[in-house]
């Protein structure tokens, strides 16, 4: 069986919370609320510095207000500036790959234009070899024209 020990002493627990806006504002509730009960003044005085002290509350907080919408213009304006950046560095990059296919595109079909031409004057260049056999082998004698000159289209068989 199991026995359980049970000290009479007693125990102590913490536990932490880290203060926020709400702790502040109560302790400067309180604070105010002492200042007044304690305020040796006069009530026009003590009305006269809480106006005071409203007036200072909202120009601070007017203050505040217009850094953080500085802040929030300033963040926003750069947000805009890398996006601006972003777009303008993809425009070139698709520019410069435009250009770069464009020119593959002309050096191919200037290749294909030169291989053409090769093939046209081989094929010419063979055609009139072969017109050139032919006659030899009608006639027995060979053309008098070289066998560049010869006319592809004038061959006897055709």
């Amino acid at each position: 069986m199991r026995r359980l020990d049970y000290d009479d002493e007693p125990a102590v627990i913490i536990e932490r919370h880290s203060g926020g806006v709400s702790s502040f504002l109560l302790g400067v509730t309180i604070g105010a609320v002492a200042a007044l009960l304690l305020a040796p003044q006069s009530g026009e005085a003590t009305r006269r510095d809480l106006r005071r002290g409203a007036r200072r509350a909202r120009r601070a907080a007017q203050d505040m207000a217009g850094d953080l919408g500085t802040k929030v213009s300033d963040t926003f304006d750069q947000a805009r500036d890398k996006v601006e950046q972003g777009i303008d560095n993809a425009r070139q990059a698709i520019d410069l790959k435009k250009r770069q296919v464009t020119r593959a595109m002309e050096a191919g079909r200037a290749a294909a234009q030169q291989a053409r031409e090769e093939l046209e004057r081989r094929i010419a260049e063979t055609k009139a070899a072969y017109n050139a056999g032919v006659d030899v082998a009608r006639t027995g004698k060979a053309s008098a024209l070289p066998a560049a000159e010869v006319d592809p289209d004038e061959s006897p068989g055709r």
